[in-house]
């Protein structure tokens, strides 16, 4: 990772992290993706931009790569190492040997500790953020040690960064991983979230990322729906992200920030297995420049210097007008 430059000002980024989404087979037997209802998606690329074997796409408002996930190492892509590569553009797993997840080990660590987009944004005079809260049981657990951060928390917790809670999710500060907060309601207690549609907590995260020059929005879900469920399960989900999707779009302003969507595995797509596939993973950027960015993405290790491009954070480059 490159050293911390000042920052382009007036310009920020928003990754939006699906957890476990890939590109797969067009077989409606297996792949949830074929028969999901996904009107801004496919509004936005064609009825066939999730399936493998496709090219990028880019057109006037958005660019689509398909992304590689295994960084020529052997094994499923796991999310403790594909979750540390997006934010740090290194190869973590050629470098600790092995995929690895869905926690980080100490390996794994040891490469979040020595820099990711949080902590070099805000060592250029930027601002960070993760934008999915955590309820109070959570911080407890994890102070007792009963529990370890994922990648994506850790590594905002190693920049400085606080972890926002019940109290941002209320205030429309944070968005529910879920987009929703239906789950913080029948789960966790919390009877006083607001719900939300997925579509207004797609126009919420418009109106938050602004604020900051750098922020994360983790939708783990996903890939919970691979997983488990069934197919139909699985397809609803997709039309969940899809309104979530749409709100979001609606709701950006293109003329100054640079939308990124990207997964670290695929997995939902393929329902004949629960287990992570080697497929590629979407990567979608709407904003300045789009087109020109996403012809420097062609695996998860692009995306950190794709973010830096931008912001003019890395070395010897311009950030696209």
């Amino acid at each position: 990772m490159s050293s911390p430059r000042p920052i382009h000002t007036g310009r920020h980024v928003l990754l939006f992290f699906m957890d476990g989404v890939g590109m797969g087979d067009p077989d409606p037997v297996i792949n949830p993706f074929v028969t999901a209802n996904l009107p801004n998606l496919n509004g936005l690329f064609g009825p066939d931009w999730f399936l493998a074997g496709g090219g990028p796409l880019s057109n006037d408002r958005a660019s689509l790569v398909p992304t590689d996930p295994n960084l020529g190492v052997d094994g499923r892509p796991q999310s403790a190492t594909g979750q540390a590569v997006i934010l740090s553009g290194r190869n973590v797993p050629e470098l600790i040997g092995e995929h690895y997840g869905p926690k980080p080990n100490r390996a794994v660590r040891e490469h979040l500790d020595a820099g990711t987009l949080f902590s070099l944004v805000m060592a250029g005079g930027g601002t960070a953020a993760l934008l999915s809260p955590y309820p109070q049981g959570y911080f407890d657990a994890i102070d007792s040690g009963r529990r370890l951060y994922s990648s994506v928390p850790y590594a905002a917790v190693q920049a400085g960064l606080s972890l926002m809670t019940a109290e941002d999710l209320r205030h429309g500060r944070a968005v529910s991983p879920d987009f929703t907060g239906d789950g913080w309601r029948r789960f966790l207690g919390y009877d006083d979230i607001p719900l939300r549609t997925p579509y207004a907590a797609g126009r919420l995260l418009a109106e938050i990322a602004p604020r900051y020059t750098f922020s994360f929005f983790e939708h783990w879900p996903s890939d919970r729906a691979g997983h488990r469920g069934t197919l139909a399960a699985a397809r609803a989900h997709l039309e969940k992200i899809d309104q979530a999707l749409g709100g979001l779009l609606e709701g950006w302003q293109d003329s100054t920030g640079l939308l990124i969507i990207t997964s670290d595995h695929g997995n939902i797509e393929d329902k004949s297995t629960r287990l992570h596939t080697t497929n590629p993973v979407p990567t979608i950027l709407v904003g300045p420049g789009h087109a020109e960015l996403a012809g420097r993405i062609r695996d998860l290790t692009d995306i950190t210097p794709v973010v830096q491009q931008f912001l003019g954070l890395e070395e010897g480059t311009e950030s696209p007008v």
